[in-house]
């Protein structure tokens, strides 16, 4: 593959939601030529007014000129559906990242369908929620080819503190599974630790300064476990995603060989919650859950 211009190249990003919107915005405020696409247009309006550059109203159109196309979608078939309407407007030697959160084997299906055409596919997966989106202070782990990736890196920096490059096709997915892995089971032991604390009459507050001090000490603990206790869940990364992102998880387990038993639970646990509505809650209102007496997984 030949390498990309040093100078400018040409970027298109796809998908403006809660994320891709100040990614892309990070891009246009570095001075690249960039083209947006949102399946909303109005989104894409939105998004013009407030940053320039150009906003496409059909998927091919904005990936014909790119160098460079960046994808913050939802879920495998939306990368799949993506994909496969831009592929035939690539232009030889394009390589496509995708931003979203999505199994290893989609990335590797990408992989092979834009290989075979000259182009590449980097999986690249995010970490570091809306806010770190805003701030340009996402972790970004990625997988695919390495000279591809050499590419890419230092314009990923434009919204990344971190943008690390993992092996072969799929390996940020699976890097952003172990991630989401940890996650969950940090976020139901810090639910289950305030209720235990609430239910015995501690002051939480206190319990959760003191303990922060400590080896419990977690970004967790110090930024949601404040808004778990004033009951707040209207913000941060939703139920819907992290159910999705932890049956990614299982279903890799399941082709390894491999048992994620807390992930499991807590899987079921967040199902749990889309039930009682609270789908678009915040992923740490597991102690909603708790409050709320439900035990049909538990007992």
């Amino acid at each position: 593959m030949s390498e990309l211009p040093n100078s400018s190249p040409r970027l298109a990003f796809i998908g403006l939601g809660v994320m891709g919107y100040p990614m892309a915005g990070h891009l246009a405020q570095a001075g690249y030529t960039l083209t947006v696409y949102n399946r909303t247009a109005l989104r894409a309006e939105q998004w013009h007014t407030e940053y320039g550059g150009k906003s496409a109203a059909r998927l091919p159109q904005v990936a014909a000129d790119a160098d460079i196309v960046m994808l913050c979608v939802g879920r495998d078939e939306d990368v799949r559906a993506v994909v496969g309407e831009i592929a035939s407007s690539l232009k030889p030697g394009a390589i496509v990242v995708d931003h979203s959160t999505t199994s290893a084997v989609l990335a590797r299906e990408m992989e092979i369908l834009l290989n075979g055409q000259h182009n590449h596919f980097i999986d690249a997966p995010v970490s570091g929620g809306e806010q770190g989106a805003i701030n340009g202070q996402l972790t970004i782990l990625c997988g695919g080819d390495e000279t591809a990736f050499s590419c890419i890196e230092p314009i990923l920096k434009a919204y990344a503190r971190a943008v690390t490059y993992l092996g072969e096709s799929g390996s940020g997915q699976l890097a952003k599974m172990v991630n989401q892995v940890c996650i969950a089971g940090l976020l139901q032991g810090l639910a289950e630790g305030i209720h235990l604390g609430q239910q015995a009459g501690l002051d939480m507050a206190k319990v959760l300064a003191a303990i922060s001090q400590g080896a419990a000490q977690s970004w967790q603990m110090q930024n949601r476990g404040p808004t778990m206790l004033q009951d707040k869940y209207d913000f941060g990364f939703a139920v819907d995603w992290m159910h999705k992102d932890l049956n990614y998880c299982l279903d890799e387990a399941s082709r390894l060989g491999t048992d994620l038993a807390v992930t499991r639970l807590v899987s079921a646990y967040y199902a749990e919650l889309q039930d009682m509505g609270g789908g678009r809650w915040d992923t740490s209102s597991l102690l909603r859950r708790l409050q709320a007496g439900i035990s049909k997984i538990s007992r």
